[in-house]
């Protein structure tokens, strides 16, 4: 782990360097990186298995501003940049001028994937292409976004740190959102970063991302890439439904009438990257290859003009 000052927050970050430093250049420009970003109340941890299915490519790995390993440091004055998606975008751009990366395909989970999408707009010459994972949205529905921030209000004040070390508790991580128990360290891990988040960002970053300005940006925030856009969906998924996430695909200009950028895992919950490790790398390895050549690597499709769309009602991706 290292760590890096963004507007005076520390963040910690792991960046692997590929088996073949030549599979991870696009011709003879800079290596293209893989950036994963991970969900609400998670950390960079759990990318790893995946990440060690993908050992040819440069892989980046962070945790984002206030949760995982970057944390306040006390008595140290941060510029506050605010927890909406397009603010952690924003790190995003610092985080790759400072390591001097210059071309990456952004892989996001849930809210990551949302940040990702947002970092794309920023940076159309830098970012090749996006893979949201377990992300999708979209469709503002008022009484259950009122409900589920009222329920995350209270999850996030209610969190004593003795709780996080019952084994008890590591148990029911370990049963949460999937689709079958993952390992019990992973239920540890998520104890570990669910107890250990700062309040303000998990706070924020749940606010700042389910308003129904937030969400309704989102398909149009789509519509106006110009990168290639995939979508994962795990087909028992409860947190962001198979049906959410084709939503927010079909806006995005590779939309052809089915599932041409959306993919759905099978026996799987919220959490693709660690349930289905194999099946998630096989994708994303495809979905690169599809836009790469042995002339150039990483290749950006440019959309078709007549495919891009407005912005329709539209669920915000948390967690």
């Amino acid at each position: 782990m290292a760590k890096i000052d963004i507007l005076g927050f520390p963040h910690a970050y792991d960046l692997t360097p590929p088996l073949s430093p030549a599979s991870s250049y696009c011709g003879s420009e800079s290596p293209c990186v893989l950036v994963f970003i991970h969900g609400w109340l998670l950390s960079r941890h759990y990318w790893k298995p995946l990440i060690s299915r993908l050992p040819d490519y440069h892989c980046l790995a962070y945790d984002l501003r206030g949760f995982g390993d970057s944390l306040p440091v006390p008595g140290k004055s941060q510029f506050h940049a605010g927890y909406s998606p397009a603010a952690y975008a924003r790190d995003v751009v610092i985080l790759l001028e400072k390591l001097g990366i210059s071309r990456v395909w952004l892989i996001g989970h849930s809210l990551g994937g949302t940040i990702a999408l947002w970092a794309a707009t920023y940076l159309p010459q830098i970012v090749q292409g996006v893979i949201c994972v377990n992300s999708g949205g979209g469709i503002y529905i008022q009484e259950e976004f009122e409900r589920f921030r009222s329920a995350g209000k209270i999850l996030v004040k209610w969190r004593p740190q003795w709780l996080g070390k019952i084994p008890l508790v590591h148990l029911m991580f370990s049963q949460d959102s999937v689709a079958y128990p993952i390992k019990r360290h992973w239920g540890r891990q998520r104890a570990i970063d669910f107890f250990g988040a700062n309040y303000e960002a998990a706070l924020g970053a749940l606010l700042d991302s389910t308003t129904e300005e937030q969400v309704h940006q989102l398909p149009l925030l789509v519509s106006r890439l110009k990168q290639p856009a995939y979508f994962v969906a795990g087909d028992r998924d409860k947190v962001m439904e198979p049906k959410y996430v084709r939503h927010l695909a079909s806006f995005h200009y590779l939309y052809g009438g089915g599932d041409e950028n959306a993919i759905v895992l099978p026996e799987c919950g919220h959490l693709s990257m660690i349930e289905q490790p194999d099946a998630l790398a096989a994708e994303i390895r495809r979905l690169i290859a599809a836009h790469s050549t042995p002339e150039t690597g990483f290749l950006t499709k440019n959309p078709d003009e007549s495919k891009l769309r407005g912005e329709k009602p539209g669920f915000s991706s948390i967690q």
